[in-house]
C-alpha cells in the first residue's frame, strides 16, 4: 500500500526517528551515485542528551532514590560546636539520548574537508531545548566554515528553524514545508527556498558542491516514497487526530483525500 497522501504524508511525524533515519540513509545514497570528482557522502550523526522533565513526570509516582547520603551512609554526621549536617538524598534524574543522523559530502582528498551538510530538521530541532540549541549551532559552524548548507523541513508542528524567517516569503508562495540551500560561494546573504505544498508532489532540489562541480539532484518525494515503503508504514491509523493538527482548510482536503482513499 502507498501512502494515500500525494506527497509528503503527514501522519509520518508520529514515525519520526524510523522515517528521519530513512530518509538520511537513502539521501545518502541517491546522492552518492551523482557524485564525481573523488568526492564521498557519508552518514554521520551528532550525540544530544537532555534532561526529560516530562518522563519524570509521567514515569516515576513519586521519586527515584538511589543512595542515602553523599558517602552512601544513612547517618547524620557530627561536627564541633554541636551542629549536626543533615546527609541528601541523591536522585538520578531521568535523561533521553537521541541521535540525529545527516549527511556530509566530503572532500577526501583535501583530508576529508566538508563540502555540503545536508540536514533533515527534526520535531526536537523545532521544540525549545538543547537539540534546538545543538542544532543551532550546527548551522551556524557551517556558515563560519564555508560549507554549503541544505536544510530539509517536512516536519509541520514546532518553531521554524532555517535560515529564512517565513515571513520573507511572498504570501502567495507561502507552504506548509520548506527546504532551502545556502550556498558558501553567494555570500551571508542568499537563501534559495523550496516552498513544499502538502497537496503536491514533493520537488527534486539542487544540491551544490565545490564551485567547479555541476549540482546534484535529491529528489524529495522518491525518498518519502521509499521511508514509506521500506518502513512499512501502511500499517498507520489514519482515523487519528494528527497532534499539531492541519490548519482548517488543509484538514478538510485530507479528510476528503482520506474518505476515497478507503474507498477504494
Amino acid at each position: 500500500m502507498k501512502s494515500p497522501f500525494p506527497g509528503m504524508d503527514p501522519y509520518l511525524e508520529k514515525h519520526w526517528r524510523d522515517v528521519h533515519s530513512r530518509l538520511v540513509h537513502n539521501a545518502a545514497n541517491a546522492i552518492q551515485r551523482q557524485l564525481t570528482g573523488g568526492l564521498r557522502a557519508r552518514i554521520d550523526e551528532r550525540l544530544i542528551i537532555e534532561q526529560d522533565r516530562q518522563a519524570k513526570r509521567a514515569i516515576f509516582p513519586d521519586v527515584q532514590v538511589i543512595e542515602h547520603g553523599l558517602d552512601g551512609g544513612v547517618a547524620v554526621a557530627d561536627v564541633s560546636g554541636g551542629v549536626a549536617i543533615a546527609e541528601p538524598l541523591v536522585l538520578r534524574l531521568p535523561t533521553q539520548e537521541r541521535r540525529e543522523g545527516f549527511v556530509e559530502i566530503i572532500d577526501p582528498a583535501s583530508g576529508g574537508r566538508v563540502i555540503t551538510l545536508l540536514e533533515f530538521i527534526s520535531s526536537a530541532n523545532k521544540a525549545a531545548g538543547k537539540a534546538q540549541r545543538v542544532y543551532l549551532e550546527k548551522q551556524d559552524e557551517a556558515i563560519a566554515a564555508g560549507v554549503n548548507l541544505v536544510e530539509i523541513d517536512l516536519t509541520y508542528g514546532g518553531s521554524h528553524v532555517l535560515l529564512f524567517h517565513p515571513a520573507q516569503i511572498p504570501r502567495e508562495c507561502r507552504a506548509v514545508y520548506f527546504a532551502s540551500v545556502w550556498r558558501a560561494t553567494s555570500g551571508p546573504w542568499r537563501v534559495e527556498v523550496y516552498p513544499i505544498a502538502l497537496r503536491e508532489r514533493l520537488p527534486a532540489i539542487r544540491i551544490p558542491l565545490r564551485p567547479e562541480d555541476r549540482d546534484v539532484v535529491l529528489d524529495l518525494q522518491d525518498l518519502i516514497v521509499r521511508a514509506y515503503e521500506e518502513g512499512r508504514h501502511d500499517d498507520i491509523d489514519y482515523a487519528a487526530e494528527l497532534d499539531p493538527p492541519l490548519a482548517e482548510e488543509d484538514r478538510a482536503w485530507a479528510a476528503e483525500l482520506l474518505k476515497d482513499a478507503r474507498s477504494r
